[in-house]
């Protein structure tokens, strides 16, 4: 992993979000515009990443599962549309484009492009020149006291459509209020940007969903884990994932008694 992995994967976030907001400006049906979106945005990041990475293997949700991945040292782990319900929904920014880098069993750089919000949160360890409306490096991310034992009542930010059966539970045992929201994407940029003090899934996912969510999460200090604790694993043979825990760090010891308390292991 270099300082131009973390600037590519930036750069093809950034730019593949551009792309799917002049999509999304055209309108039409919005099936018709979530098929395009998928479509366009997939093939322009498996084109670029085998031109600019052509040693690399690549897991993308819209891809055949290629499973060479499983023996490569570094496996680029994309989501050319994450939150694809809201990119269809007139009007709504909770959508997002995610590129990670995983090397010999670690997530080593990624970004999260928030288009419609003019933002990319990525590992870059510097802010850099500008890609795009604005790009924000993980270190420049605004920390925030967005709720919590600082700063008021603690927010959660939960799944509009999957909320976690025990998270009411969760909320009660935390003093906590919950904020549904859409994409992982989005929603892991808001426990980054301090708007949200901490993320809580279940019902599975993909690696796609979190892993440059994550990167980027880990990068700004902040806690990522399964929701009892236990590490999350990427490139795997079946890439789901069960569960997701992203907080600030030092509320992760009390939301994991909360959500195990809750019945939520």
């Amino acid at each position: 992993m270099t300082e131009d992995d973390h600037r590519l994967a930036r750069d093809l976030a950034t730019a593949a979000g551009e792309r799917l907001l002049a999509l999304r400006a055209e309108g039409g049906d919005p099936v018709e515009l979530r098929k395009a979106g998928d479509r366009s945005s997939h093939e322009y990041l498996m084109d670029e990443l085998a031109r600019l990475c052509p040693g690399d293997a690549v897991l993308s949700e819209e891809g055949k599962d290629d499973k060479a991945r499983l023996s490569a040292q570094r496996v680029w782990i994309v989501d050319p549309l994450d939150g694809t319900r809201e990119f269809g929904e007139d009007g709504r920014t909770d959508w997002a484009v995610h590129v990670a880098l995983w090397e010999r069993g670690e997530l080593t750089a990624g970004a999260v492009a928030l288009p419609a919000q003019q933002q990319t949160l990525s590992t870059m360890d510097e802010a850099a020149e500008t890609a795009g409306p604005q790009t924000l490096s993980a270190a420049d991310t605004v920390s925030g006291a967005a709720g919590g034992p600082d700063g008021g009542k603690l927010r959660i930010v939960i799944s509009r459509s999957r909320p976690p059966a025990f998270i009411e539970r969760v909320a009660e045992l935390a003093d906590a209020e919950l904020v549904p929201l859409g994409s992982a994407g989005a929603k892991v940029a808001a426990v980054i940007c301090g708007d949200v003090d901490a993320y809580v899934h279940a019902g599975g996912q993909y690696e796609w969903d979190s892993a440059a969510p994550v990167a980027v999460a880990r990068a700004r200090g902040l806690h990522a884990s399964r929701i009892d604790g236990s590490e999350l694993s990427y490139n795997q043979e079946h890439p789901w994932m069960p569960d997701l825990l992203v907080c600030r760090s030092e509320l992760a010891g009390m939301l994991l008694d909360a959500i195990k308390s809750a019945g939520g292991e």
